[in-house]
């Protein structure tokens, strides 16, 4: 069984997400911000790559099991992008300005499509080098405008998932996690660790 467990992001919003998601387990979970962690380069090509990158450089590096997800938009009218540059394609990593970056790209695009998905691949490295993939994926289009919530984070404002009317921005939390591509990812891990503990 797991009893300790660090997450490899710096991302505040996610890691709220992720604690939330693991606190019935009594899990310690440590996040790479909290243990001023250095970030871990992108260089793969998939999400599965990435996700790997982070969670088997960190749980080499401390010794500690680690998961890690990379995550990102995919445009139908932009050829899938911005896909695993999500983050770096918002300018200074302000989504404020991704997002406007992403309307404009939409507007100049020969494809009209609004059809859109994320994806997200968690991944849970032991410092053996042994590893667990989990996969998650939710549809949608991108909205004409940005429609905030009180909620989410990323570019969230902007993705109507399939049969809603309201952005993740506007969803609550827990409506989100129940059907998003990380909420998606996590309850097939949350699945593995449930048969770690019978």
């Amino acid at each position: 069984m797991i009893k300790e467990l660090l997450f490899a992001s710096h991302n505040a919003g996610k890691i709220a997400e992720i604690k939330q998601m693991l606190a019935p387990f009594g899990i310690n979970v440590k996040s790479a911000l909290d243990m001023d962690l250095p970030d871990v380069e992108e260089t793969g090509v998939t999400f599965a790559e990435n996700s790997l990158l982070k969670s088997q450089t960190i749980a080499k590096a401390t010794g500690i099991p680690c998961i890690a997800d990379d995550s990102g938009l995919c445009v139908d009218a932009l050829n899938g992008a911005p896909g695993v540059y999500s983050a770096r394609y918002a300018p200074n990593r302000d989504f404020e300005k991704g997002m406007d970056k992403l309307l404009s790209e939409m507007a100049q695009s020969p494809n009209k499509s609004r059809a859109a998905h994320f994806s997200c691949v968690v991944s849970l490295a032991y410092p053996d080098g042994h590893y667990e993939l989990f996969e998650g994926r939710v549809d949608g289009h991108i909205a004409t405008k940005k429609m905030h919530g009180e909620e989410g984070f990323g570019y969230d404002p902007l993705f109507v998932p399939e049969g809603y009317d309201c952005s993740f921005a506007q969803m609550s939390h827990e409506a989100k996690n129940s059907m998003s591509h990380r909420g998606r990812a996590m309850q097939k891990f949350l699945a593995y660790l449930k048969t770690l503990q019978d």
